[in-house]
């Protein structure tokens, strides 16, 4: 067993003998030349570290700058931060010659590092806490990373021959980790397919598959069976709108991928309101719609299933006698998956009204056909979701696993095992 000495700091603990502990300013020195033209856009994210824009599809948050001539150059082997969320660890060493925001930082290394090494190192729990430490801010959406404080943290530098062999040994053991996640990821995304494909199946076909049908006339919908009817949407739910002058405490609920939920008030995540006074009263056993940002929004449709308020820019509506608030809201679930609707909200906010969706052809079944749709669809979704949950479960037990791995390796307390 290799000799070990104290680190001096939390971060590192124990740490080979033969290792060296320094300040961030003797290793790296921050830079910044503007965009030379003919190069490649990059960004940076909090999984996978500095990668090009157009592999970033999907993900952004926030689209570039028309002009790109104020952006920097970023070279193979430069050391990016994301000022503002490089405390939750959205850096990355380059492998790329390209550009990046003006708004982030960008530094150039010594000799001393090896940027494959100091991609995992840099990226490891124990420099991102100091990452956050060296960051200005209140609350835990925003925090400006403040470069005089950044210069002052610690870091590890082994031998430069004892980097490459870690930066090759963890190429390998992630590369493998990276392969099975991707395969897990694949069979979540399969399920869910499948899950839709139950839902779709089950609300325009029904659950008996040699009743004669008929054309529904809904383009999305295709053929129903022949004893079902077809009418328009506002004959089987009202459009309701209560205000709340002023709140006193009710619960908060806001539409989410997991459902309506109630908001937790004294651990808020995301933008919150200065008051709730005017938001809009919802009760148990509503169908709450999203009818405005139709193109971007994750989620439009969710049972409500706590009485409360909520924002008056949701719509809510009572089903009728004729229609099963369980049926209706997988109907326009099969909907939301595909964002049939979008072809009605024409304007900037992607928007439309709720007399348009009164006016959309429905399929109705019978009441009772109706009921048994939604408890045969409540059993197979629940069977569907469980198994993509030991799925997603299996993702996360892999990504501790890696990054355990990592610190072990970066930080020395685990040797790269020898050769044969």
């Amino acid at each position: 067993m290799r000799e070990m000495k104290d680190s001096g700091t939390l971060a590192f603990g124990t740490i080979p003998s033969t290792w060296k502990i320094t300040k961030f300013k003797n290793l790296f020195f921050l830079r910044s030349t503007k965009n030379t033209g003919n190069r490649e856009l990059l960004s940076v994210y909090l999984d996978k570290g500095v990668i090009s824009y157009s592999d970033s599809d999907g993900m952004q948050v926030h689209k570039p700058s028309e002009s790109l001539a104020a952006y920097q150059n970023v070279e193979i082997g430069d050391f990016v931060l994301n000022n503002q969320q490089a405390w939750r660890g959205s850096v990355g060493v380059s492998k790329y010659h390209g550009i990046i925001s003006p708004a982030y930082f960008v530094y150039s290394m010594t000799d001393e590092c090896y940027a494959p090494y100091m991609n995992y190192l840099l990226r490891d729990s124990s420099m991102v806490h100091q990452y956050e430490l060296a960051s200005r801010g209140v609350g835990t959406i925003q925090r400006n990373l403040f470069a005089p404080w950044l210069k002052n943290s610690i870091v590890l530098i082994p031998p430069i021959c004892e980097q490459k062999v870690i930066a090759n040994f963890l190429d390998s053991q992630c590369s493998e980790i990276d392969a099975i996640s991707a395969d897990i990821q694949k069979e979540i995304e399969i399920l869910e397919q499948y899950k839709r494909s139950v839902i779709t199946e089950a609300v325009t076909k029904g659950l008996n598959p040699d009743v004669e049908m008929k054309d529904s006339g809904i383009e999305w919908v295709g053929n129903v069976p022949d004893h079902w009817g077809v009418l328009a949407n506002k004959y089987v739910m009202k459009k309701r709108k209560d205000i709340c002058t002023k709140w006193n405490g009710e619960n908060v609920l806001s539409l989410t991928m997991n459902g309506v939920i109630v908001r937790d008030l004294d651990n808020p995540v995301g933008k919150m309101p200065t008051t709730f006074d005017g938001y809009q009263f919802v009760y148990s056993g509503n169908l709450l719609m999203c009818l405005f940002d139709y193109d971007v929004t994750p989620r439009c449709v969710g049972i409500v299933k706590n009485d409360g308020v909520t924002s008056p820019a949701y719509s809510r509506f009572e089903l009728k006698e004729n229609a099963t608030l369980e049926y209706f809201y997988y109907y326009y679930l099969m909907i939301d998956f595909t964002k049939e609707l979008l072809h009605l909200a024409k304007n900037l906010r992607h928007s439309f009204t709720e007399e348009q969706l009164g006016a959309l052809k429905v399929p109705l079944p019978p009441l009772d056909e109706q009921k048994n749709i939604a408890t045969y669809l409540d059993s197979k979704c629940k069977e569907i979701e469980s198994v993509i949950a030991s799925k997603k479960q299996q993702l996360e037990v892999l990504d501790s696993y890696k990054k355990s791995l990592i610190y072990e390796y970066v930080t020395g307390k685990k040797e790269v095992p020898a050769q044969n």
